[in-house]
C-alpha cells in the first residue's frame, strides 16, 4: 500500500529546508480545499475563485495589486508581509559583531597566504627607493577569492557563517525564508567583498553594512538588497 497521505488529509511532504516559510495554519481543520464554498450550487463563485480569492484578484492570503511585499511575496499562498513566519530580525549592532569576527577569521588565512607566497604591500620601486602603494593587485585578489568563497559557501550551504553562527544570526531570502541559493549567497557575498578588497575597505564596510541601522522595514544592508535577503535570529 502507498505511504502517501489520502488526498484532502491536509498532510504535506516535508520540505527539505527546515528553515522555509510554511503557510499559515489558521484555516481550520482539515485542508483548506477539501471544504466545498460557502455557495450554492446555482450561484457562481465569487470574483478570483472559489477557494477565497481577495476582491482585487488577489489570493487568499493578502496577495494582489494591493497586497504583497516589494518583491512579489503573496504569491504562493504566502502572508503578504515577508516577514510573516520568519524569527525575528537581528540587531545590527550584533550583525557587526559577527561580521567583524568574519573579517578576522579569512584575514588571518589571507595574511599567512601572503606572507607564504611572498605578496608584498609595496608593488613598485622609484630610483631603488620602495614607494608603499597599499594593497598590492596580487593581495587583494588573494582577498577578494577567500571573503567571497567562505561568505558563499557557508551561507549557501546554512546560512551562517562563523560570526553568524556563534551570535545566533541567519541569512534567509526574504520571499520565502529560506537558505539562500548559491547564486544568491554569490551575489550577495561579491556586493560585500569585493569593494571591500580592492579599493575602499573601511568606508564600504561601513557603508554596506551600516545601511541595515537606517534601513526600513528589513533591516538590509546593501549587499542583502543586492540578494533579496534578510538577517534574522536564530535565539
Amino acid at each position: 500500500m502507498s505511504s502517501a497521505p489520502p488526498p484532502g488529509s491536509g498532510e504535506q511532504p516535508p520540505e527539505d529546508d527546515p528553515f522555509r516559510k510554511r503557510p499559515p495554519s489558521d484555516q481550520g481543520s482539515g485542508s483548506p480545499y477539501g471544504t466545498p464554498p460557502p455557495y450554492g450550487g446555482d450561484q457562481p463563485p465569487p470574483p478570483g475563485g472559489p477557494y477565497g480569492g481577495g476582491p482585487y484578484g488577489g489570493g487568499p492570503y493578502g496577495g494582489g495589486p494591493y497586497g504583497g511585499g516589494p518583491y512579489g511575496a503573496g504569491a504562493g499562498g504566502y502572508p503578504a508581509d515577508p516577514l510573516a513566519g520568519m524569527p525575528p530580525l537581528a540587531d545590527s549592532g550584533k550583525r557587526t559583531l559577527a561580521r567583524i569576527i568574519d573579517m578576522v577569521l579569512v584575514g588571518i588565512v589571507v595574511w599567512l597566504l601572503t606572507m607564504a607566497f611572498g605578496v608584498s604591500e609595496y608593488t613598485y620601486t622609484i630610483d631603488g627607493d620602495r614607494i608603499d602603494a597599499g594593497r598590492s593587485v596580487a593581495q587583494s585578489l588573494i582577498a577578494a577569492a577567500l571573503y567571497v568563497a567562505y561568505d558563499t559557501f557557508m551561507i549557501s550551504r546554512s546560512g551562517q557563517t562563523l560570526g553568524k553562527k556563534w551570535l545566533g544570526l541567519r541569512v534567509a531570502d526574504l520571499a520565502n525564508g529560506a537558505t539562500p541559493s548559491v547564486s544568491t549567497s554569490l551575489t550577495r557575498a561579491l556586493v560585500l567583498w569585493v569593494p571591500f578588497a580592492f579599493c575602499c575597505a573601511c568606508v564600504w564596510t561601513a557603508v554596506a553594512g551600516g545601511w541595515s541601522f537606517f534601513d526600513k522595514p528589513y533591516k538590509q544592508g546593501l549587499h542583502d538588497k543586492a540578494a533579496k535577503t534578510v538577517v534574522v535570529s536564530t535565539r
